[in-house]
C-alpha cells in the first residue's frame, strides 16, 4: 500500500526534483546564449565584467545578471581551462549562488562549480571568500581557478598559514579568495585584538562558499577556535586551596570513580566556606553566588586533584615536573598538560613549581564565524543525511544534483563476521583476488592503527607494493589518491584521507605530466611526452574499468553514514563501472555498541562455522538504524554546546562592535564624560540611599570612593552638614569638579594627546576586563551542570549569570577608566613607554574532535605594535600629531622642541 506522500511523489517528484526542474528554464537560458559567446573576442568577454558592474550600479540585482554571467563563465573556462560546466553544473551553481548547499557527488566538478556564483556575486566588489578544508586545496584552487577569474578582469586572493598581515590584508582585498576556515576564524578573532582599524586584515563578511561543507561545518566544528596566553601568576591561590582539601573529612565530600566526578557535601561546603573567610577570598551571601566563581572552580580542581588522581598512576612527578601519564598506552606524555587548572592544582598537591595556565584571549566556534555571513553556501558529496543540522544551525537547506552521467556503481550488502580476525583474513583474502584480476582497490580504515595493522598483514602475506595514507592532506597525498585508479593499485586510507583530489581511472594524466615532466621546457620533445602519458593513461583506464573499475573495500562502518558514503562515494565518478562493499566484525565498536551479544548467541545456535559471513540486507537496514542514533545523539551534544556559546557570541559581537566604535572614535571625550557621570551615580547611590534621611548618609564612604575613583579629596563631610541640602545637590557639586578637573588635565595634555591617552586606556582596560570575563565565563560554564541536581535549567541559570557578570564587566569597565583617566600625567622624562599592546605570546587552538589532537599545538602567533606605521619625515606637519605615524622613541620629536621623541609627545605615564 503507498501512502499518500509516497504516491504525491511518484506522480510531482520529491521538493529536490521540483527545485531542480524550476531551474531547466535558466539552464536553457544560458545555452541559448553560448554561440554568441563564442563569437566574442578575449577582449569583449572580460569586457562584459566592466558593463556587469555598470548595470549594478544602475540598480540591477545579481539574479538580473545570472544568465548572462553564467554564460560569460562557461566560455572564459572553455578558454582557460578547457573545461565546458555541464548543464547539472550550471544547476549546481544556482543553487550556491541562492545560499544553499549543492550535494554534488565526487567527481563531478566541485571546484569549477564554484566559479559560476563566484564570479557573479564578485561583481559587488564586498569580496568571495572560498573556504577549503586545508592550505594545500587552498593554493591549488586558487591558483588553477585564479587562471579564470584573472581572464575576466578579477583579482585573486589565497591565505595559507605562516602569512603576514599585510599579505593578508592585500589577499582580503582581492575579489576573490581562497582559505582554510582555520586562517578565516583566527583573523577574524586577532582583528578584534587589534587597536587601530589599519591594522585589521579582514574588510567584511559577504559571502563564502565553503567546500566540504559537512566536514568543515558539521566534523570540525565541533570544538572552537581559540587564541591562549599565559595569566599572571596565581601560584598563592592555588596552594592556599590546596591547603583547605588537606583538611577535609570523608563526610565532606562524594566521590564517583566510574563518572569520574567528586564533589562538595553540604557540610563540606560549609566548611570550605569558613576557610575562605578566613583567608579573605570570599565574597557574597554564599559560595555560589556569581563572584565566587572562580573559586568554586579551583576549589573543585583541587577536589579532583587530591581524591580522582593518583600519582604513579595518572601522572608521576620527575625532576620537579608533572607528567601525564596517557590512561590507555601507559607512556608518558611530556609537554601536554590538563586544562583550565587541572594541571595547576596537582602541582600545588605535589607541591612542585606552579607553571602558570594559559588564559582564553578570544574563541568563536565555526558556526557562529559563519553565520556571520550576509549569504553562506556550501558543496560536498554527502550532505543530506545532515539536513537537519544545516537547517536547524545555518539556515541552509540541501539540494543534491543529478549526476552528469547515471552512477554505475554496485553497492553490495556488508558481510558480517564473528571475529575481527576472521574479518581480516577476509579482506586480505579479497584484496588479493582484486589485485590478481588488475582492478584497483582503496581500502578505507576507521584509524591510523587499523590502517597500520592492516599494511602490516598484507606485508606478512608478501604484498608490499601498496600506498598508506594517514596524514593530513598534503600535496604528496594528492598525488598518491590521484593514481589510485591504475589497475591493481591498492591504496589504504583512514577516514578523510585524500579528499580534494579525485580517484580517476588509470591514474591523473595531469598529476602525472607535473611530476614527470616537472620543469621541462615547452617544446617539440615535451608534447610528445605529454601525449604519450595521455595514451599510456587511456591504456590503463581501459583495462581498470575491464577489471570492474574502482573497488572501495571498507573494513568497519563509522559512526556516522555520512563518512560511510563519502567513502563509497569515491568509486563510479563520471558514470564509471564500480563497486564498494563493507566487512564487519561483532567485534566492531558500532556492532558492539548496538547489542551484539545477542547476534553472536544466535549466529552460533544457526550453526555459523569459522571464515563464513552472514550477508543480509536486514543487516544494513539494523545498522542504519544504529548509525542514525549515533548521529542524532552527537548532533544534540553539538546544539546544546551551541546554546552554551551563543549566550557568550552575543556579549562578544557586543565588545567586538565597541571596539571598533572606540577605534574609529576621533573623539572619545563624550564618552569618557558619560562613564565618569555614571561612576559617580553609581558612587552617590550606594552612599545615600534613596529616601534615606541625611544623618543615615555614608559622607565618609563617600569621600573614600571619590577620591579612589576620581582622585579627588572633597569636603564632602561639611557640605552634608549644610542645611537642606539634597544628594543631587552632592552629586551636582562632584561632577562639577570631576569636570574641571579632567579639563585642567586635558588642556595641560593638549587636544591630540588627550585622544590619545583616552583611546589607549579605554581598549587596554576593555580587552583587560574582556579576558578575565572570559575566563569567569570558563569557569561558570564548567562549574554550572551542577545547577540540574537542584532541578535548575543549568541554561537558564547560565544565561542569567552570564548577563550579571557581563553587567559587572561593564560597571568595572567604567570605574577602572575613569580612575586611570583621573590619575594619568604627562611624564616630561619618562623612560621608554611602550604604546597598548595585544599579549606578546599567543597561541592558537584547534582540537580535532575526532583525535583530540590540537592541530596547532606549540604554535605562536603575534599581533604588530600599535605604532607600526611609518610615516616619511615630509609628511610630518609638526603641528598634527596624526600625521606623524611611527616615530622612534630616540628619535627628534617632530614637533620640533629639539628634544627626543620620548622625552617629549611620546612620553606619557
Amino acid at each position: 500500500m503507498v501512502s499518500l506522500g509516497g504516491l504525491a511523489r511518484k506522480i510531482f517528484g520529491s521538493a529536490n526534483d521540483r527545485r531542480i526542474r524550476g531551474m531547466q528554464p535558466r539552464v536553457q537560458a544560458i545555452g541559448a546564449l553560448e554561440e554568441e559567446m563564442q563569437a566574442l573576442s578575449d577582449e569583449a568577454l572580460r569586457g562584459k565584467t566592466e558593463e556587469f558592474r555598470k548595470q549594478l550600479a544602475d540598480g540591477a540585482k545579481l539574479d538580473d545578471l545570472l544568465v548572462p554571467a553564467f554564460a560569460v563563465v562557461r566560455e572564459a573556462a572553455k578558454r582557460t581551462l578547457g573545461m565546458r560546466p555541464f548543464d547539472v553544473q550550471l544547476i549546481g551553481g544556482m543553487v550556491l549562488h541562492e545560499g544553499s548547499i549543492a550535494e554534488m557527488k565526487t567527481g563531478e566538478g566541485k571546484t569549477l562549480v564554484a566559479t559560476l556564483p563566484v564570479y557573479l556575486n564578485a561583481l559587488t566588489g564586498k569580496g568571495v571568500h572560498v573556504v577549503t578544508v586545508n592550505d594545500y586545496l587552498a593554493r591549488r584552487d586558487a591558483e588553477w581557478m585564479g587562471k579564470l577569474y584573472g581572464f575576466l578582469g578579477l583579482s585573486t586572493g589565497v591565505i595559507v598559514h605562516g602569512m603576514s598581515d599585510e599579505q593578508r590584508r592585500q589577499a582580503y582585498a582581492c575579489d576573490v579568495t581562497y582559505a582554510t576556515n582555520n586562517e578565516l576564524g583566527f583573523d577574524y578573532l586577532r582583528d578584534n585584538m587589534k587597536y587601530e582599524r589599519a591594522q585589521m586584515v579582514q574588510r567584511g563578511h559577504a559571502y563564502a562558499i565553503v567546500d566540504e561543507v559537512d566536514s568543515i561545518l558539521i566534523d570540525e566544528a565541533r570544538t572552537p577556535l581559540i587564541i591562549s596566553g599565559p595569566l599572571d601568576d596565581r601560584s598563592d591561590l592555588y596552594n592556599t586551596i590546596d591547603s583547605f582539601i588537606l583538611k577535609l573529612e570523608d563526610g565532606d565530600y562524594e566521590v564517583d570513580e566510574k563518572q569520574r566526578t567528586a564533589t562538595f557535601t553540604e557540610e563540606g561546603t560549609e566548611k570550605v566556606e569558613g576557610m575562605l573567610r578566613e583567608a579573605g577570598l570570599f565574597k557574597g551571601e554564599s559560595l555560589y553566588d556569581v563572584e565566587n566563581v572562580a573559586i568554586v572552580h579551583h576549589l573543585n580542581n583541587a577536589l579532583k586533584a587530591h581524591k580522582l588522581f593518583q600519582k604513579d598512576k595518572d601522572y608521576i612527578v620527575r625532576n620537579g615536573e608533572l607528567i601525564i601519564i596517557d590512561e590507555f598506552t601507559g607512556r608518558m606524555m611530556p609537554g601536554r598538560r590538563y586544562s583550565e587548572g587541572l594541571h595547576q592544582a596537582l602541582e600545588a598537591k605535589e607541591h612542585v613549581k606552579i607553571q602558570p595556565e594559559n588564559q582564553t584571549l578570544a574563541s568563536i566556534t565555526f558556526q557562529n564565524y559563519f553565520r556571520m555571513y550576509d549569504k553562506l553556501a556550501g558543496m560536498t558529496g554527502t550532505a543530506a543525511t545532515e539536513a537537519e543540522e544545516f537547517a536547524n544551525i545555518y539556515g541552509l537547506d540541501v539540494a543534491e544534483i543529478p549526476t552528469n552521467l547515471p552512477i554505475q556503481r554496485i553497492d553490495e550488502d556488508d558481510e558480517v563476521y564473528r571475529t575481527v580476525e576472521e574479518k581480516y583474513r577476509a579482506i586480505v583474502k579479497e584484496i588479493k583476488a582484486a589485485r590478481e584480476k588488475g582492478q584497483p582497490i582503496l581500502v578505507g580504515t576507521t584509524s591510523i592503527e587499523k590502517s597500520e595493522y592492516l599494511a602490516e598483514r598484507l606485508r606478512k602475506e608478501g604484498i608490499k607494493d601498496f600506498e598508506v595514507l594517514n596524514a593530513r592532506h598534503h600535496e604528496r597525498e594528492a598525488m598518491i589518491v590521484a593514481q589510485a585508479g591504475k589497475p591493481g593499485a591498492i591504496t589504504i586510507a583512514t577516514n578523510m584521507a585524500g579528499r580534494g583530489t579525485d580517484i580517476q581511472l588509470g591514474g591523473n594524466p595531469e598529476m602525472r605530466i607535473a611530476e614527470e615532466l616537472g620543469d621541462m621546457p615547452e617544446g617539440p620533445e615535451r608534447e610528445a611526452r605529454e601525449k604519450a602519458i595521455r595514451a599510456d593513461v587511456q591504456r590503463l583506464k581501459e583495462k581498470a574499468i575491464a577489471a570492474g573499475g574502482l573497488y572501495v573495500l571498507a573494513t568497519e562502518r563509522h559512526e556516522s553514514r555520512r563518512i560511510d558514503n563519502q567513502l563509497r562515494g569515491r568509486s563510479g565518478r563520471q558514470g564509471d563501472p564500480g563497486r564498494s562493499k563493507f566487512f564487519l566484525s561483532l567485534q566492531d565498536d558500532l556492532m558492539r555498541i548496538f547489542g551484539s551479544d545477542r547476534m553472536d548467541g544466535m549466529l552460533q545456535k544457526l550453526g555459523l562455522k569459522e571464515d563464513e559471513a552472514i550477508v543480509h540486507p536486514w543487516i544494513n537496514k539494523a545498522l542504519e538504524k544504529a548509525q542514525k542514533k549515533v548521529e542524532a545523539r552527537n548532533f544534540d551534544i553539538r546544539k546544546n554546546l551551541l546554546k552554551f556559546d551563543d549566550v557568550m557570541n552575543d556579549q562578544r559581537k557586543v565588545v567586538f562592535e565597541q571596539r571598533l566604535e572606540l577605534m574609529d572614535g576621533e573623539n572619545l571625550s563624550e564618552t569618557v564624560a558619560e562613564m565618569r557621570e555614571d561612576v559617580i551615580d553609581d558612587l552617590v547611590a550606594r552612599h545615600i540611599p534613596e529616601k534615606a534621611y541625611a544623618e543615615q548618609w555614608d559622607a565618609e564612604g563617600l569621600k573614600q570612593g571619590v577620591r579612589e575613583h576620581l582622585n579627588l579629596d572633597l569636603p564632602i563631610e561639611e557640605w552634608v552638614k549644610e542645611e537642606g541640602i539634597a544628594e543631587d545637590d552632592i552629586r551636582a557639586r562632584i561632577t562639577e569638579a570631576a569636570d574641571k578637573a579632567a579639563a585642567d588635565r586635558a588642556e595641560r595634555f593638549g587636544p591630540d594627546i588627550m585622544a590619545y591617552v583616552e583611546k589607549s586606556i579605554l581598549l587596554q582596560t576593555l580587552d583587560h576586563l574582556w579576558r578575565e570575563h572570559l575566563v569567569n565565563l570558563d569557569h561558570l560554564r564548567s562549574v554550572i551542570g551542577f545547577r540540574g541536581y537542584a532541578q535548575r535549567d543549568p541554561l537558564n541559570e547560565y544565561k542569567s549569570e552570564a548577563f550579571e557578570l557581563f553587567q559587572g564587566m561593564l560597571a568595572n569597565l567604567r570605574r577602572a577608566v575613569t580612575a586611570q583617566l583621573m590619575r594619568v600625567e604627562l611624564v616630561r622624562e619618562a623612560a621608554d613607554a611602550p604604546p597598548p599592546q595585544a599579549p606578546a605570546a599567543m597561541q592558537p587552538h584547534h582540537v580535532d574532535g575526532t583525535t583530540g589532537e590540537d592541530e596547532f599545538a606549540g604554535e605562536t602567533m603575534t599581533l604588530p605594535r600599535l605604532d607600526a606605521r611609518n610615516a616619511p619625515a615630509q609628511e610630518r606637519d609638526p603641528g598634527d600629531p596624526s600625521t606623524w605615524g611611527k616615530v622612534g622613541r630616540n628619535e627628534p620629536c617632530p614637533c620640533g622642541s629639539g628634544k627626543k621623541y620620548k622625552h617629549c609627545h611620546g612620553a606619557f605615564g
